[in-house]
């Protein structure tokens, strides 16, 4: 890693703590339980006002259950694959697998919910800043949002504005798997629905969407 790769990972280090804390759905009192790190410490780690050594960032490491390279998000050593590795929620029985390996905009991952089990903590429904999009994959899930909830079987799908108190929960006999995309910023998902037609291409040749 050379003195720019560095100078960015230190740069973002802090956003990176922040939102992984608020994807899990954790206070800063939960992260300092599992982690032994004062709540005024992580506070200043995340705001950027703390300067990160080795002694914090390990055992947050062992606290969110990551590796620390991609805890702090270091840059990869020339490896291409992709190495998923789920996470158990901390104060929630559920697995989650993050799909994508950057800080910035929406984050993807794939959730495994055990029969019985919901997102919600001791505390209630959750709320934060933030949008997200839910696609079920595999079973049935329950999602709150609000004073409104829907079930989703397979293949469908439903979104909701996270600063609304919201929870989600298995609502079958066997675990659902889904998958999450979430914008801390409010970031929404836009279908393009404004096809052009390929010059020289027929319309029975595969070429496009059927219409009619």
């Amino acid at each position: 890693m050379n003195h720019d790769e560095l100078a960015e990972v230190l740069r973002t280090v802090g956003g990176r703590l922040r939102t992984l804390r608020r994807q899990r759905h954790a206070t800063l009192d939960d992260i300092s339980e599992r982690s032994g790190i004062s709540p005024s410490t992580l506070s200043r780690l995340e705001s950027g006002q703390r300067k990160y050594t080795l002694d914090l960032l390990l055992p947050l490491a062992a606290a969110y259950g990551l590796p620390l390279d991609e805890l702090v998000g270091a840059p990869p050593t020339g490896d291409p694959r992709v190495h998923l590795r789920p996470v158990a929620v901390p104060g929630q029985d559920q697995t989650v697998v993050s799909l994508v390996r950057h800080h910035g905009g929406p984050h993807a991952h794939k959730h495994v919910l055990p029969t019985g089990a919901t997102t919600a903590s001791g505390q209630g429904l959750h709320t934060h800043r933030g949008y997200s999009w839910i696609y079920v994959l595999h079973g049935r899930l329950r999602v709150t949002a609000g004073t409104r909830q829907v079930v989703l079987a397979a293949g469908q799908a439903t979104e909701f504005d996270t600063r609304l108190p919201h929870a989600l929960g298995n609502a079958g006999d066997r675990p659902v798997e889904f998958l999450s995309l979430f914008g801390s910023q409010g970031e929404r998902m836009r279908v393009v629905t404004s096809w052009e037609e390929v010059p020289g291409r027929q319309p029975d040749d595969g070429g496009g969407p059927e219409t009619g």
